[in-house]
């Protein structure tokens, strides 16, 4: 059995969301493909997740110098807790579903807050003498839905606009997750005529990648 970490960055419901709507598509056909694995959903709007600030920082350096846990502050037990908290739920999730919008070129600030979270030494990756960074995750695998009111994905004049699913490549890259695809649901808003049929083929291509993922 696997286990599906589905994580969505939108503030509304899939009612009044291309990429909440495709995703929602993307997991109950997976569920049907999948009956015996468990879908953990982490809506990041609905879910604390605390900044990398002065106390956490502070918090990651009693701790790094032996300091005991309990001798932390209040506000730096909580926070260094919270993402640990965080970090551990992602890396003992099997595969990796993220679900955004496109805001100003890239995702949702609550996502970049997430992803902070979970770039953890240790964890995610480990420093390697003479090598640099080395991604602990190889054996897992993530695709990435994300709606635009343009078109990005397929060149142009936009492509290079474009920053939110380069960054989550990048991470994954980072990580060592060896698959990570995406699906784009794109120019809904340059042309809305089109946007029913703009959506539906991305449900199509959802609900393929579903099932093999």
């Amino acid at each position: 059995m696997a286990t599906v970490l589905y994580i969505t960055a939108h503030p509304l419901d899939h009612q009044d969301s291309y990429s909440l709507s495709v995703g929602k598509e993307f997991i109950n056909e997976y569920r049907e493909a999948n009956p015996t694995d468990e879908v953990l959903h982490l809506d990041l709007y609905q879910v604390i997740i605390p900044q990398i600030d002065a106390d956490v920082f502070s918090g990651w350096r009693k701790l790094s110098s032996g300091t005991d846990f309990n001798q932390l502050s209040t506000e730096e037990k909580a926070k260094v807790s919270r993402l640990g908290e965080l970090v551990d739920q992602f890396v003992a999730a099997d595969k990796y579903v993220f679900i955004n919008p496109m805001w100003n070129f890239s995702f949702p600030s609550v996502m970049k807050a997430y992803i902070d979270s979970i770039c953890v030494a240790g964890k995610t990756f480990k420093y390697v003498q003479d090598v640099g960074p080395v991604g602990l995750l190889g054996d897992k695998k993530a695709v990435h839905i994300q709606a635009a009111g343009n078109f990005y994905s397929q060149g142009g004049p936009f492509a290079d606009f474009e920053i939110g699913h380069r960054h989550l490549t990048m991470i994954m890259k980072f990580f060592g997750v060896p698959s990570f695809e995406g699906i784009f649901i794109e120019g809904v808003a340059v042309t809305p005529d089109q946007a029913p049929s703009i959506k539906e083929k991305a449900i199509q291509q959802a609900r393929e990648l579903a099932r093999k993922f």
